[in-house]
């Protein structure tokens, strides 16, 4: 058939032609395919794992000795400060003993005249020419007057503070000049060749920790991990935090930890778990301070942002408690570039 058209209407036949032409062109060009992505994946499987107990503790020296002096006095020496140390049966402090010397030296006077009174009536009494009673009054006058000298030349013994044993110095509660009450204790001397860890057991958990189990310690001040053992566990709960105490404990040969710092304590025990366990580079957080991970939608290729819930760090995994199920799939790399909706590609 042949088409029989004007001039004019061959030109609007054109034109329409073109315009309709250069609109699908442009809807194309509206609307791209968008290019997917590549990205690892990972599906979700359960895993045996060993049950962490995971605690918080303080450190505390091996052991810990409050000192202070017998005898009051004003403090004339000190020979270390807090946080060095000092060997067993070094001097640790003194007193001003001026007044202890002068006791002493009344106390060797009185005795002197007692000894020499003592001496001649003691021939009168071997001779008969005392009496028994009298000779009593004068060997307990000089058992009193020695005695008397002999706590004069104690306090002076008194005066000088030695370690007892070899520590760090971990307070130091007076300062040189000062004067002192006896019996107050002012320095606290620490053993820290070797460390405790206190730490607060739940009583769900209590029963899983045993004497000589392996612990791993890590020190927050430090940023450092430590191998140790349970030395102590406690058999009864604390009246107002119904926790158990247990004691973790850790060689210290530099004495780089010290007591007070913040630790944190994990211990393995022998049962196990089946847990949903994710790479930790495969959490994201949002700006709500939520985690979430990219879930795969293995009909459409698509990924979409999913809220989680972790749980405890294993190794280089972290524990998923809710928010995806078993035998879902989620990417592991490639994350930054993904949005709700990105499509992607993987093996």
């Amino acid at each position: 058939m042949q088409l029989n058209l004007c001039k004019p209407t061959l030109k609007i036949f054109i034109v329409t032609l073109l315009l309709s032409i250069y609109s699908c062109k442009s809807k194309e060009e509206d609307h791209p395919t968008e290019k997917p992505i590549a990205v690892n994946v990972l599906k979700i499987v359960k895993n045996d794992v060993s049950n962490a107990i995971s605690l918080s503790g303080n450190v505390e020296a091996n052991t810990t000795l409050r000192l202070g002096f017998m005898v009051a006095g004003k403090v004339n020496y000190i020979a270390i400060n807090e946080g060095e140390s000092i060997k067993k049966g070094t001097l640790l402090a003194s007193l001003d003993d001026s007044d202890y010397q002068i006791g002493l030296k009344a106390a060797n006077g009185k005795l002197l005249e007692v000894q020499d009174k003592y001496n001649r009536l003691k021939i009168m009494h071997d001779r008969n020419s005392l009496s028994d009673a009298d000779f009593v009054q004068v060997e307990a006058g000089l058992q009193q007057a020695e005695a008397n000298k002999a706590i004069n030349a104690k306090n002076i013994s008194h005066t000088k503070l030695y370690a007892p044993m070899s520590g760090v110095l971990l307070k130091k509660g007076v300062s040189e000049g000062e004067v002192i009450d006896k019996g107050l204790p002012i320095f606290g001397l620490g053993d820290i060749d070797r460390v405790k860890i206190n730490a607060a057991v739940p009583g769900d958990e209590i029963n899983l920790i045993k004497i000589n189990q392996p612990a791993q310690v890590t020190i927050y001040a430090l940023d450092s991990i430590y191998n140790g053992k349970v030395i102590e566990v406690g058999l009864a709960a604390e009246a107002k935090t119904r926790t158990y105490n247990a004691k973790i404990e850790i060689d210290n040969p530099n004495h780089k930890i010290l007591p007070g710092m913040i630790a944190q304590i994990e211990i393995q025990s022998n049962s196990k778990q089946q847990k949903l366990l994710v790479p930790g580079h495969a959490i994201l957080k949002g700006t709500d301070n939520k985690s979430y991970v990219f879930v795969v939608d293995h009909t459409t290729n698509k990924v979409f942002k999913r809220d989680i819930s972790i749980g405890k760090l294993h190794k280089n995994n972290i524990e998923i408690t809710s928010g995806i199920s078993e035998g879902e799939i989620i990417v592991t790399s490639g994350i930054q570039k993904l949005q709700d909706g990105t499509p992607v590609s993987y093996n």
